[in-house]
């Protein structure tokens, strides 16, 4: 019997400079996510959430919450990217270059800009990336800078967090199935 475990986010071992990684899932921007995180969040501009307002707006209806955005830029990346990250150090250079609109769907990838080993934590590295956010046109709309302190393979055993069942392991014959 083989265990296979889910995928579950690259070490500071597994990032090479110069590596692109295209993130999985798209996300469409629903009106009930953007309404919800603007509220959330208490930002009162009514270009979030007021369709007549928006309406008279330069962009002629309701703007997605860049914050929402950027979290969701962030969500997105997390399995390829920070699935394995002791923490994020940074966010810099955040750049909303095209707008964002209920309805648009939204694709991420990510490149591997910088690599170094962390000078007080030997457990972990730092991995530096950019990613940036692309409409279903192409459109860039958002683009960051990341870094973020990842484990190394080292230490993926001090982080294993599935739990041993009580009643054994699971198997065909612990279930009673048979082929």
């Amino acid at each position: 019997m083989t265990v296979h475990t889910g995928w579950q986010g690259r070490f500071y071992e597994d990032f090479e400079v110069g590596d692109v990684y295209r993130h999985p899932l798209g996300r469409t921007i629903s009106e009930a996510d953007n309404t919800w995180f603007t509220l959330l969040t208490m930002n009162t501009h009514p270009a979030h959430f007021d369709a007549h307002y928006a309406s008279q707006t330069p962009f002629g209806k309701v703007l997605v919450n860049s914050g929402l955005t950027i979290a969701m830029l962030i969500g997105m990346s997390v399995t390829d990217v920070s699935q394995r990250a002791v923490a994020n150090l940074a966010l810099t250079d955040v750049e909303l270059t095209h707008p964002v609109f209920v309805g648009d769907t939204l694709y991420a990838e990510s490149l591997c800009t910088g690599k170094r080993e962390s000078a007080s934590k030997p457990y972990a590295g730092l991995v530096e990336v950019h990613s940036r956010a692309l409409n279903a046109d192409g459109d860039e709309c958002l683009s960051f800078d990341r870094t973020i302190l990842l484990y190394r393979r080292s230490a993926a055993a001090d982080i294993d967090s599935f739990p041993r069942a009580k009643n054994g392991p699971l198997s065909i014959e612990a279930t009673g199935e048979s082929k």
